[in-house]
């Protein structure tokens, strides 16, 4: 009775500390949704209030009304789309390949992928302007999903490869002895099995599009054009304090997607690995 009164103890004060550090990573959300109800538009003056005196939506109707907020999401979703489709259907044949077949060049080639990947893409930048450019792709989605592809791709490669290889070669040899063929092996047996890190693959190339500002602002020259996050960054920088309140409200509308998607993949990234082993 008494390990059970400290175990019950411990895991209380686990769950009271896992609480308020979610209730404290919440403020900022807090803060920015109080500021874009707040009719006096105030943000830390002296006569800032945590809880709005008076409470408008004025903010949220300019988001739709007086900001091209909806086209800066038409082109953040076109490219977070066009991304991860490319992104996984290049990255998970390759790291399937990468797994199961031993090839000359193997260990180097994802060795110099890997180190690749672990520059800053601000090195790159000049590179990629200067290969971009007298092709037209700058201020182009084009331009920018080669590039979202080309760094997500290699992320998807190496994420898909590590559960790939984690997955028993049996299993396939025993779909070869009953006749199945490679292709089939592939969609009935390996991507059933690896739906869980498909999903957190996805939901991963999905995020860093949806926030990449440094490429979007560099690449992208006209409003029209802009993603999200350089579109969100153009509110609070050529316009006054008084967009603040609008740039708090844009940003909250603007992640409902993403948690969105979040809930409906959930039961996806969380399913058990096992148990989808044995329904393939």
């Amino acid at each position: 009775m008494r390990r059970k009164g400290k175990q019950r103890l411990k895991l209380t004060l686990v769950n009271l500390i896992l609480i308020l550090v979610c209730f404290v990573t919440f403020i900022p959300i807090l803060y920015a949704f109080s500021v874009s109800i707040n009719e006096q538009n105030s943000l830390l003056g002296s006569d800032f209030s945590f809880i709005p005196r008076k409470v408008t939506i004025a903010n949220y109707r300019r988001v739709f009304t007086e900001e091209p907020v909806v086209l800066w999401f038409k082109n953040s979703m076109v490219l977070a789309v066009s991304t991860v489709v490319i992104a996984l259907g290049t990255g998970i044949p390759a790291a399937y390949i990468f797994s199961r077949r031993r090839f000359p060049g193997r260990k180097a080639i994802l060795q110099l992928l890997i180190l690749l990947y672990a520059f800053p893409s601000l090195l790159s930048m000049t590179a990629l302007y200067k290969l971009l450019s007298p092709m037209g792709l700058i201020n182009t989605r084009m331009g920018l999903i080669i590039v979202y592809t080309g760094t997500m791709a290699v992320f998807a490669l190496w994420n898909m490869k590590g559960y790939f290889d984690t997955i028993p070669v049996e299993l396939e040899e025993a779909a070869k002895i009953d006749g199945a063929g490679p292709l089939r092996i592939v969609l009935r047996i390996i991507l059933p099995l690896a739906k869980p890190t498909i999903a957190v693959t996805a939901m991963m190339v999905l995020i860093y599009v949806w926030n990449e500002y440094i490429f979007s602002i560099n690449f992208m020259t006209g409003e029209s054009t802009y993603t999200l996050a350089a579109g969100l960054y153009s509110l609070q920088a050529n316009e006054t304090s008084g967009s603040w309140p609008v740039f708090s409200a844009a940003s909250l509308l603007v992640s409902l997607p993403i948690l969105i998607i979040f809930f409906a993949l959930q039961k996806n990234m969380t399913s058990g690995l096992t148990s989808g082993g044995v329904k393939g």
